[in-house]
């Protein structure tokens, strides 16, 4: 019986690869026709393995190719899968290509792929896969400092949904090894992860920044489906409790010292301003790195160094002023570590207040 369904499923397939009505019913129909042959041996049969394969090349770059690929084990489509998956990287789809990609090609081809420009796109792959064996590939990612920021933060998250990974993100932070970078981010995941030893042990380890009234904040990923007052964000962004307009210019007014922000919302997500408004230190500008100038009278100066020539150093202070310094007059200058935006802000801040103020910069796009 089965050799006779499949027989009359094949036919359908042939004739209607050799006279198609229009491409887009044909595939239908004959996507409709393999999902009845899931099992069935294409090696023992080349004209139905041929009609197969015709299917499959006109499905491809659908989710329907990788349910064929799957469904009748195919293989040398290893590439063809990845292309997809790094495609549709939140799609079961594509998690699913990836996975039967990785089946073929091997680890080490996810390897190179990690230190390619898909890297960020390959991790969160990963982590979505949750395969034991690949989110071991994210602790080296996630320790080495060379590696752009956005695809260690990329490894944190896939790393926090995992609990093994959730464990070793806690282990690297009892020994002091997590990248400071990263520490918010990692504190933000741990602490509402789904495991209660994860949470207890993120507690204590990394806990989460606290609001005005001492309250832990929400994670991030929950800050970012608030929604904010942009109108009061503009007044807390003025507060000067707060203090962001002493630092920053929004359309011409406030201090020129940081960053321009009157387009802040076009440059950063909703989930990296939350970042740096409670991690400034995580992610500094370039441009706006800042330094410790000791001079030869005893002075010392905390700035940005805006400009510099063979004989002097133009460092702007936090007022907005420049000023001018022969480097004959300089003892020595050290670059900081830390951002010069002060971190704790959000002390000064209720969760709402917060939530307002990241609206606002969200708005602030270009014209």
């Amino acid at each position: 019986m089965l050799k006779r369904v499949a027989g009359i499923l094949w036919c359908c397939l042939i004739v209607h690869a050799e006279t198609p009505p229009a491409l887009d019913d044909q595939t239908a129909i004959q996507v409709e026709a393999l999902n009845r042959l899931k099992g069935v041996d294409l090696d023992s049969n080349a004209a139905l393995k041929g009609a197969v394969l015709k299917v499959l090349e006109k499905t491809r770059g659908t989710p329907q190719f990788v349910d064929i690929v799957r469904d009748f084990n195919l293989k040398g489509q290893g590439q063809a899968l990845l292309d997809y998956a790094l495609k549709y990287p939140n799609d079961s789809s594509g998690v699913d290509a990836f996975k039967i990609a990785v089946a073929e090609l091997g680890q080490p081809a996810v390897e190179s792929l990690l230190k390619s420009k898909d890297g960020t796109t390959v991790v969160r792959l990963i982590g979505n896969s949750n395969e034991k064996d690949l989110i071991k590939l994210l602790h080296s990612v996630v320790a080495d400092s060379h590696r752009p920021a956005d695809i260690r933060k990329e490894a944190v998250r896939a790393l926090a949904h995992n609990q093994d990974g959730a464990r070793y993100l806690l282990d690297l932070a009892k020994k002091d090894e997590l990248p400071p970078d990263v520490k918010l981010l990692a504190s933000s995941e741990l602490n509402f992860a789904p495991w209660p030893e994860i949470k207890k042990a993120a507690a204590e380890v990394l806990p989460l920044p606290q609001s005005q009234n001492a309250e832990p904040l929400p994670p991030i990923t929950e800050l970012v489906k608030r929604k904010g007052d942009i109108t009061r964000g503009a007044e807390v962004f003025a507060r000067p409790t707060v203090g962001c307009i002493n630092c920053h210019q929004v359309n011409g007014k406030g201090t020129d010292f940081g960053p321009n922000l009157s387009e802040i919302g076009t440059k950063l997500g909703k989930d990296a301003i939350y970042e740096s408004i409670l991690d400034p230190s995580a992610g500094i500008s370039f441009g706006f790195e800042g330094w410790s100038i000791e001079l030869k009278n005893g002075d010392e100066v905390v700035g940005l160094i805006t400009s510099e020539t063979a004989d002097e150093l133009t460092i702007k202070t936090q007022n907005g002023l420049t000023t001018k310094y022969k480097k004959s007059e300089i003892a020595k200058r050290q670059k900081q570590n830390l951002s010069i935006m002060p971190a704790g802000l959000q002390l000064t801040m209720s969760t709402q207040d917060l939530v307002d103020l990241a609206e606002y910069l969200s708005s602030l796009k270009k014209k």
